[in-house]
């Protein structure tokens, strides 16, 4: 997990995600980090569809198991954030908080109540954004 969040992290920043190159080179540590941020968040297939802009399930059990085609500009965009999301969690709370945070109801006005998993589901890119944002604030201390 360490080496996929190490190559998504670093090299997102750098890349150029509308290139089909950079897409490319991206995916396989994207792929492995989705996969295992699911497992360890203990998501359902539905969760992580819904994270992932609404594909089905059956799209969710291909990309894990094709090492092809290139993730979309949208998919590595969402698996940026919440590679972000995962490694600011563990560095801000003890296991297992880290890990169950997104599943647990939150006050703060940005969930509305909500789990963070729910509002990053219905708010997709922009709520994943601002999702990782906040836990970025939190571990800065803001």
């Amino acid at each position: 997990m360490r080496a996929a969040q190490a190559e998504i992290g670093a090299t997102t920043a750098d890349a150029n995600l509308g290139d089909p190159r950079d897409r490319a080179r991206l995916s396989a540590p994207a792929r492995k980090a989705l996969i295992r941020i699911a497992e360890i968040w203990e998501l359902g297939a539905a969760d992580v569809c819904r994270l992932l802009g609404g594909i089905s399930e059956r799209s969710w059990y291909r990309l894990k198991e094709a090492p092809k085609p290139a993730l979309s500009q949208d998919m590595l965009t969402r698996a940026s954030a919440l590679v972000g999301i995962f490694k600011g969690l563990r560095l801000l709370f003890s296991q297992p908080l880290a890990d169950e945070w997104v599943r647990r109801p939150n006050r703060h006005p940005i969930f509305g109540g909500r789990t963070p998993l729910a509002a990053m589901e219905e708010g997709g890119i922009p709520k994943m954004l601002e999702v990782r944002a906040y836990i970025d604030a939190l571990r800065g201390g803001l």
